[in-house]
């Protein structure tokens, strides 16, 4: 209950008007979209609006633009959705923690079952569309749960992994001491990930898409100075229910972030970027910034800040100790640089 009294009332102008239930008419989104683009169905869990998620796919088909669709889902209810509308989703972010134990604690009892099994269910009946397993870390062992998820991989119910820490979103959950243990063992458990992730390429001949290392190797490898890897605010924004486009799902509601309306398709999008400390850290070509709500919101304390970004630049530091290991498995044909290559911007996170 703390949390009501956070200040963002002080930092941020509200949009209280804006419904719980989608008011933007399909027509309209359809009318938005360019040729090209990619439309992604987000929550909430949109399943539990099939219908008006229908609506919006057959009204877009029917104006015969070019936009693919994805998904992020908590997948309980793919097994009720028609197969014909499944195979519409070029890929899906499916969350799960890890294995049964953690998913189970994190998401109700039975949650990494029903996933799993609706996951088959789709995956037997011909879904071939990359499905990536959506983590939220709250606890610090990465490698532990991301081993289980490879595991699932090799069986071919999920194509790829990225996670999230579960920090920096509220001003009441900060506590120094907890936090500092976590960014300890998650950095010793990410070490761990790294060594698999190189063993792995040099075992299997394949690169595998655990997406925070494949953002990160692109920025470092070809030395390519990158903005916000999500995109949010200049690549990926969000369309919220009262038809405001917004930098991104968690700024939803507030107008110090709208960028656009759906009404208006064809006047230019505002942009919005990451500012200090993101942008006077040496780090920043290769990481971009690591959340454009938290970077304005600031409910951390600046020594939890500290703390998360020390998460982000130990990853930076171990990818970019190993990256003459991967050299050399590219110049003698183990890999190829073309394995490393992802999709952005639809979903999975760069910056944990």
């Amino acid at each position: 209950m703390n949390e009501f009294d956070n200040g963002l009332e002080e930092k941020f102008d509200f949009d209280f008007e804006v419904p719980c239930d989608s008011k933007v008419e399909s027509v309209k989104i359809a009318e938005f979209l360019k040729d090209g683009d990619t439309l992604i169905f987000y929550g909430g869990e949109p399943l539990v609006n099939f219908t008006k998620m229908k609506e919006i796919i057959d009204t877009i088909e029917k104006s015969k633009k070019r936009i693919r669709f994805c998904m992020q889902t908590n997948g309980k209810l793919l097994n009720e959705i028609p197969l014909i509308y499944i195979k519409k989703l070029s890929k899906m972010l499916i969350s799960i923690d890890g294995d049964m134990k953690r998913t189970d604690y994190n998401r109700g009892l039975g949650t990494y079952e029903k996933v799993i099994k609706n996951i088959l269910e789709i995956r037997e009946k011909g879904y071939e569309g990359e499905i990536v397993a959506r983590m939220t870390l709250s606890f610090p062992d990465i490698y532990e749960q991301a081993m289980h998820i490879v595991g699932l991989i090799e069986r071919h119910i999920f194509d790829s992994i990225h996670w999230q820490i579960d920090a920096g979103f509220y001003k009441y959950d900060f506590d120094k001491k907890q936090f500092k243990a976590f960014a300890g063992e998650y950095n010793k458990s990410i070490d761990k990930l790294l060594d698999f992730w190189i063993e792995y390429m040099k075992k299997n001949k394949k690169v595998l898409k655990l997406y925070p290392f494949l953002g990160i190797f692109e920025s470092l490898y070809y030395d390519k100075a990158v903005k916000l890897q999500c995109g949010s605010g200049y690549a990926n924004y969000t369309i919220s229910t009262n038809g405001k486009i917004v930098a991104c799902p968690i700024t939803n509601g507030v107008k110090d972030f709208y960028c656009g309306d759906v009404n208006t398709p064809n006047e230019p999008l505002k942009e919005i970027y990451v500012k200090d400390p993101c942008t006077s850290c040496d780090y920043i070509n290769a990481c971009g910034g690591r959340c454009l709500y938290s970077n304005y919101a600031k409910l951390w304390p600046e020594e939890g800040e500290k703390l998360m970004c020390k998460t982000t630049q130990h990853l930076i530091d171990g990818i970019d100790e190993r990256i003459s290991e991967i050299d050399v498995l590219i110049d003698r044909g183990v890999i190829s640089e073309d394995d490393f290559e992802f999709e952005r911007y639809f979903g999975p996170e760069i910056v944990p």
